[in-house]
């Protein structure tokens, strides 16, 4: 068989069957291996991660506890509340205890506030979360279709109108930040037509302009990659041959396009989620939204250590659980993702 030549996807996980040392693995240990791998590579990212945000923070310049305890504080004073943080050990010893409680859910405690980190996360999180998840769906459920359907409509040259409404308008909003669309949604519909809350989350039509604001950019750059692949999987050879048989365009697209397009397209949205998350944190700031976007700006300003870390390291672990279920659920949609590893 010829290498440029694609075999006609079968749909469903169990249709892959791998061959390891003249022997037939089962499908529950195949599955196995593959989530094995995949936890194994979630908590070696978790580590670097860990110790990525402890040197980071170190770096950066000044003693937090003078800026904590102002330029009036004494010698003796700010020594004392050093060696209460722990923070006159040695590097490697404040990494262990760091390390260590980060395993128990131990943060530290805040330097300016003295609040346990772990209870400021567990309550300012979950607002952001409530902010980032619904953004990121409506990203995947507007980019999917909008991609797919311009690329039907594009498709051989045709559609010359279309195509340069979508290359301009995506182009348009790829290019304007979170944070500025969010400054400008606010003066329009807060400031000039008042009909959005301007801050806070009570109420459920608070959520509505900094969703708006994150999803704009994000939606735009899936939605031409989504284009992208689904025009080459529209050419492929197994969609021309199921479009000879005369099966129903329905089944074709559901059977054919979508799982081979998802597999590529799902690929690229877990790396627009991490600037997605980032984007909740600058966004934040501008609706005055109640999670952590608004706390890390004021931490990395007053030097709080701990509360840095705890905010980092939270965020990164959602990305990098969130690339895992991503890389799972690719699995299951295209068998083939995973038989280089089995």
């Amino acid at each position: 068989m010829s290498d440029h030549t694609r075999v006609e996807p079968v749909p469903g996980p169990a249709s892959t069957k791998t061959r390891v040392g003249g022997g037939q693995r089962g499908p529950a240990l195949r599955w196995t291996l593959f989530i094995g791998r995949r936890l194994v590579r979630l908590v070696v990212s978790l580590l670097v991660l860990v110790t990525a945000t402890f040197v980071m923070v170190q770096l950066i310049p000044g003693d937090p506890v003078q800026a904590a305890l102002g330029d009036q504080a004494t010698a003796e004073l700010v020594a004392l509340r050093r060696h209460e943080l722990g923070l006159d050990l040695p590097l490697i010893e404040q990494y262990l205890r760091y390390l260590g409680g980060v395993v128990t859910g131990d943060f530290g405690r805040s330097i300016v506030t003295e609040a346990p980190v772990a209870d400021l996360l567990a309550t300012r999180f979950p607002n952001t979360l409530g902010l980032a998840a619904p953004a990121f769906v409506l990203v995947i459920l507007i980019a999917m279709p909008v991609g797919l359907l311009t690329a039907v409509r594009t498709r051989g040259g045709q559609g010359r109108v279309t195509r340069s409404m979508f290359v301009n308008v995506t182009g348009v909003l790829n290019s304007i930040p979170d944070y500025v669309l969010g400054t400008l949604l606010t003066l329009v519909f807060v400031v000039t037509i008042p009909a959005f809350p301007a801050a806070g989350n009570e109420e459920p039509a608070a959520y509505v302009l900094p969703v708006l604001a994150l999803v704009a950019a994000p939606a735009a750059s899936l939605a031409r990659i989504v284009r992208v692949e689904a025009l080459k999987v529209l050419d492929a050879e197994y969609v021309r041959a199921a479009k000879a048989r005369r099966l129903p365009t329905a089944l074709r697209y559901w059977r054919h396009v979508l799982p081979n397009m998802l597999t590529a397209s799902l690929t690229y949205g877990t790396m627009i989620l991490a600037g997605l998350i980032a984007g909740t944190v600058l966004v934040e700031n501008v609706f005055g939204w109640p999670g952590v976007g608004t706390v890390i700006s004021q931490s990395v300003i007053q030097k709080d250590y701990p509360l840095i870390q705890g905010i980092l390291l939270v965020l990164g672990a959602v990305v990098l659980i969130l690339n895992m279920i991503v890389d799972v659920v690719l699995g299951v949609l295209d068998p083939r993702s995973r038989m280089g590893e089995l």
